[in-house]
C-alpha cells in the first residue's frame, strides 16, 4: 500500500512550521513540498491540494476558505487550523477526547477543524462538566487563559524578541478586552452553553505554554459538588486517554506555571479548591495540544496511524 500524501498549505507560518517539524522525519507518509517561489501561486497550490490524501491549512481565515474552494478531489481530506470552519456545518471539531464518539467522527471525516488554543483549554474542563450534568448550561461562567506569545504568529514573535522592545512587554497583558475573542463561538457551542463565558485572555513573556482556568461557585452547580468531587468526575471522564491527563488534586500551596508543559503535546488538568469553590486549570503548550500537536494527532486518527505517533508525550 502506498504512503498517504500529505501537504501543508502555509508551512511558513508558526503552526505550519511546527506541523512540519513533527512530520519531516516520518517514513509512514509522503510529505509534498511546494517550490518556495510558487507557494503563493494559486494554480500550483491547487495542484498540490488535489494531489494530497490529506491537507493541513495553516492560513488566515479568508485564505483557508479559498483553499477549501480549490479542493476538487473528493479523496482529499482537510484539517483546517484557522478559525474559519470551527462552528461550520459539515466540519468535525478536532478534539478527540472531548465528547463521546468524537474520535470516531474525526476518523471518518472529510473536513476537520482544528480547535483554537484558548478553546482547547476551556473546553477540556467545561465541556465534560456540562456533559456530565454538573455544570448548568446557563451557568455564568468565567475563564482566564494565560498564553505564550508564539500564538500571535511571526509578527508578535518578532515584537517580543526585538532587542529594543517596549518594557511593557515584560509584564502580562490582558487583551481582547472588548470580550469578543474569536474563540468564543466554538467555546460556547462545543461546551453546550447557553451563553458565552466572560473570557479574559492574558499574554505573557513566555514563548509557549498555556494555563486556562474556569472558576466555579460550587453552590451554583448541580448537586453542589466539592472540588474533590469534580476532580473524581474528570478523572473518570478522561480515564485511558493518552493526550489528556488529570494531575493529583491540588492543595493550598499549589503553584501552576503556564510554561510547565512547553515542548510537549499533552494536556494536563489541575483541579483545586474546597467545598464551596473550585478552580479547574488546563496546562498545555499553545503550539502543541493547542495547535500543531493537535493537528498531527487528528491526522494520525484520520489516516489510521497510532494516535500519538510523532508526538511528544
Amino acid at each position: 500500500m502506498s504512503k498517504p500524501k500529505v501537504y501543508i498549505d502555509g508551512k511558513e507560518g508558526t503552526t505550519g512550521l511546527q506541523i512540519y517539524d513533527r512530520l519531516a522525519a516520518r517514513e509512514d507518509i509522503e510529505l509534498l513540498l511546494i517550490d518556495e517561489d510558487k507557494r503563493k501561486d494559486v494554480q500550483e497550490r491547487k495542484k498540490f491540494l488535489n494531489a494530497a490524501d490529506l491537507v493541513f491549512l495553516c492560513l488566515p481565515d479568508a485564505a483557508a476558505r479559498e483553499a477549501v474552494s480549490l479542493v476538487e478531489n473528493p479523496k482529499t481530506r482537510v484539517i483546517d487550523a484557522s478559525t474559519a470552519h470551527r462552528t461550520a456545518d459539515g466540519w468535525v471539531y478536532g478534539f478527540p477526547e472531548l465528547l463521546p464518539g468524537q474520535r470516531q467522527r474525526i476518523r471518518f471525516a472529510q473536513r476537520v477543524a482544528n480547535p483554537g488554543c484558548h478553546a482547547t483549554g476551556f473546553l477540556s474542563t467545561a465541556a465534560p462538566l456540562v456533559k456530565l450534568g454538573v455544570l448548568p448550561r446557563d451557568y455564568p461562567l468565567t475563564c482566564f487563559s494565560l498564553t505564550g506569545y508564539s500564538g500571535g504568529g511571526k509578527k508578535m514573535i518578532a515584537e517580543y524578541q526585538a532587542p529594543d522592545r517596549s518594557p511593557l512587554l515584560d509584564a502580562p497583558s490582558i487583551y481582547a478586552t472588548g470580550l469578543q475573542h474569536k474563540h468564543l463561538p466554538e467555546m460556547q457551542k462545543l461546551a453546550g452553553l447557553e451563553y458565552p463565558p466572560v473570557f479574559a485572555p492574558i499574554l505573557d513573556d513566555i514563548y509557549k505554554g498555556m494555563a486556562t482556568a474556569i472558576l466555579l461557585q460550587n453552590r451554583l452547580l448541580n448537586g453542589n459538588p466539592s472540588a474533590q468531587d469534580i476532580w473524581e468526575l474528570l478523572c473518570s471522564y478522561y480515564e485511558g486517554q493518552a493526550m489528556v491527563k488529570l494531575a493529583p488534586l491540588g492543595g493550598e500551596s499549589s503553584r501552576l506555571a503556564a510554561s510547565a508543559l512547553a515542548g510537549r503535546d499533552i494536556l494536563e488538568i489541575n483541579v483545586s479548591g474546597h467545598e464551596e469553590q473550585t478552580m479547574v486549570t488546563a496546562l498545555f503548550d499553545n503550539l502543541g495540544k493547542g495547535a500543531s500537536g493537535a493537528a498531527v494527532q487528528n491526522m494520525n486518527i484520520m489516516l489510521g496511524f497510532e494516535e500519538t505517533t510523532g508526538l511528544a508525550l
